[in-house]
């Protein structure tokens, strides 16, 4: 038994073991688990399992991005044979055929207007990334004054400085305030527990909120802002959903003064709301948009943007042998990347997975909302197979329950959620079956009415 089986068999622990600490590790609490660890050791379907054996239900997809269920064999092949055969290919200046062939396929999935797709490494690369295409677009077209961008409060677009300068999470941006992009601005988000609190899908209260932008534009002026970006369900912040007729207002008015709409769809993409991408379930089509995650089911970094047409058209002037946009990453396009989106792509397609969060969708729905009244919880809501349990947070103390709900659902439950603040996020894999949903609300059910 090696150390870091021993120390999980043994948790929970009360002191840190030196087997855990050189690692520093990431949006956690790094003193309190390593006292109390939570290891992986292997995953397989809809489970992960730890180093002594114990089977783990994964409520959350991993991290919203094991859309295909875990350690599918034609993923592991094709990323095999990848690595085998062409384990790096430069994308500056040279090209592989996958990076094509993959390409071809995501904007086939996406359809018009989308006719281009730009590679990154994460969703916190693809946001930077769309944030560097507008901006330069409307440059290229002679509108240089339009640097200034729209976020909206409570967003999530990652951890770069472009992500986090037009986020909306507090505590992402406090240590870094000093560091930020200049020209920024945000919506207000769309959340209320006064107007919205256990809403079906999508709520019926909030869509002028969207006017906000109005507001913010005339401030500015239009004419010097290059994007707005928000999430069309906001996902890390706690399963925010868009109110009917919200997204279709910002697309309005951005339209009208020549503004580019960018859609952060590293969570919705990919069949998490019932559709390919979650755009064409809401029924408004961005300029740009983002993913991440579920690409290639999450099995080798990677994340993309897509870019309507004429924008790629645009940057296209100059000699031909000039570079036409100075950006890019070592790793855009990796082969084994590559492979393991079009592994991920057929098995989506042949087993119907970009559209199964619809047939499960009510389901789904109804099964969360049976934790209504459960002790402590104030709000339940859900899009597709998203969703979330908002508990009433313990006095001087916030996210502290919902920190405690997430803990006791791996020891004690074998269940995997998310938590944020005082929100416990659920988002399966696409492969859940009713049954296996039924077995995760009761678990978290039992769970919540256990804490004090």
């Amino acid at each position: 038994m090696n150390d870091l089986t021993r120390l999980s068999a043994l948790a929970p622990q009360t002191e840190a073991d030196p087997a855990l600490s050189a690692f520093w590790m990431p949006f956690t609490a790094n003193r309190q688990f390593k006292a109390q660890p939570r290891l992986l050791a292997r995953a397989e379907g809809m489970h992960y399992y730890t180093p002594e054996g114990r089977a783990i239900l994964d409520g959350t997809a991993g991290l919203w991005c094991v859309n295909a269920g875990h350690c599918r064999q034609p993923i592991v092949d094709a990323i095999a044979r990848a690595a085998a055969s062409l384990d790096f290919a430069p994308a500056f200046q040279m090209g592989h055929p996958a990076a094509f062939e993959l390409s071809s396929r995501l904007v086939a999935l996406a359809g018009k207007p989308f006719s281009q797709v730009f590679y990154t490494n994460s969703g916190s690369e693809a946001v930077d990334t769309a944030l560097k295409i507008a901006i330069g677009y409307h440059r290229v077209r002679g509108e240089a004054q339009r640097t200034r961008i729209i976020g909206r409060e409570r967003g999530y677009h990652g951890v770069g400085f472009g992500g986090m300068s037009v986020g909306g999470i507090a505590g992402n941006r406090k240590v870094f305030s000093g560091a930020l992009l200049p020209a920024v601005d945000h919506l207000p988000h769309t959340h209320s527990l006064a107007h919205n609190a256990f809403s079906r899908g999508q709520p019926q209260w909030g869509a002028h909120l969207a006017d906000e932008l109005e507001r913010i534009l005339a401030l500015h002026d239009p004419s010097t802002v290059a994007a707005v970006i928000v999430e069309p369900v906001a996902g890390s912040t706690g399963v925010l959903v868009p109110p009917v007729g919200y997204l279709e207002r910002l697309r309005e008015i951005t339209a009208r003064h020549g503004i580019l709409l960018i859609f952060d769809e590293v969570i919705t993409a990919f069949g998490r709301i019932g559709k390919p991408f979650g755009f064409q379930k809401l029924g408004v089509v961005p300029d740009l948009f983002t993913v991440a995650k579920g690409i290639n089911s999450a099995t080798v970094p990677m994340g993309a943007v897509f870019a309507r047409e004429g924008i790629y058209d645009a940057f296209m002037q100059g000699p031909a042998t000039a570079i036409e946009f100075f950006h890019g990453y070592t790793y855009s396009a990796h082969p084994l990347a590559c492979a393991s989106a079009m592994a991920a792509l057929d098995i989506y397609q042949q087993e119907g997975l970009l559209e199964r969060a619809d047939e499960l969708a009510a389901h789904w729905e109804n099964a969360l909302h049976c934790l209504r009244g459960t002790r402590h919880v104030i709000d339940i809501r859900n899009i597709g197979l998203m969703g979330a349990v908002e508990l009433e947070p313990r006095a001087g103390a916030a996210g502290a329950r919902a920190f405690e709900a997430h803990v006791k659902a791996f020891f004690e439950e074998d269940l995997m959620v998310r938590f944020t603040g005082d929100i416990i996020a659920l988002s399966p894999p696409l492969i859940v079956q009713k049954d296996q949903i039924d077995q995760m609300v009761e678990r978290l059910g039992r769970v919540l009415r256990a804490l004090d």
